[in-house]
């Protein structure tokens, strides 16, 4: 699970019958959590950009959405309330 900050959103007008009504936002992980480059991570808990949220990735990613037959790699599965609290400890 990585910590990033949502920077976009995509949209795309054909897609996977899997991933219709579905909404999909760009994510910028932070520097400190060694991911290199933007994702895209499905978003099914309503994040807006410039939040920071927590993103699950590969088989993770799936059941923590509930889209366990979808082709999902990243989903969104919570939003930071404090985004500078994980950076404190």
């Amino acid at each position: 699970m990585i910590i990033g900050k949502v920077t976009g959103s995509v949209v795309s007008t054909r897609k996977n019958e899997n991933l219709v009504g579905n909404k999909f936002m760009v994510v910028e992980p932070v520097a400190s959590m060694g991911a290199a480059g933007s994702l895209v991570a499905i978003d099914n808990i309503g994040a807006g950009i410039g939040e920071y949220v927590l993103v699950a990735q590969g088989s993770a990613a799936r059941i923590g959405c509930q889209m366990e037959s979808a082709p999902v790699d990243a989903a969104i599965v919570g939003i930071l309330d404090d985004p500078t609290a994980w950076s404190k400890s």
